[in-house]
């Protein structure tokens, strides 16, 4: 991996974990996943009975992480869980399993 491919990968932990330090970023996550990998922005709202501008922001920071995307359905949103860069956390966290050979 060359000296770019590397940076980008310490940006796209930074990002990822950053949106993950939230507790709310992380329900938010959690609810995607349960209720199939993707909801509208709206169920989201609803679900965490948030003002509007906060359930925005949260879906923002999440998307900008990379860890959701969204679609637009004529005025709605869906928003889908993006597994592989979750994939990320996974493989940084087994640097700390007990079957890890460091």
């Amino acid at each position: 991996m060359g000296r770019r491919d590397s940076g980008l990968r310490v940006d796209a932990y930074e990002s990822v974990f950053a949106a993950l330090a939230h507790a709310a970023r992380r329900r938010v996550l959690l609810t995607i996943y349960f209720n199939g990998g993707s909801m509208t922005a709206g169920e989201v709202a609803a679900i965490f009975e948030r003002a509007w501008p906060t359930t925005t922001r949260h879906l923002k920071v999440l998307e900008a992480a990379g860890l959701i995307t969204h679609e637009k359905q004529g005025r709605m949103r869906i928003y889908r869980i993006q597994r592989k860069r979750l994939e990320l956390v996974r493989d940084w966290l087994s640097h700390f399993s007990k079957n890890s050979k460091h």
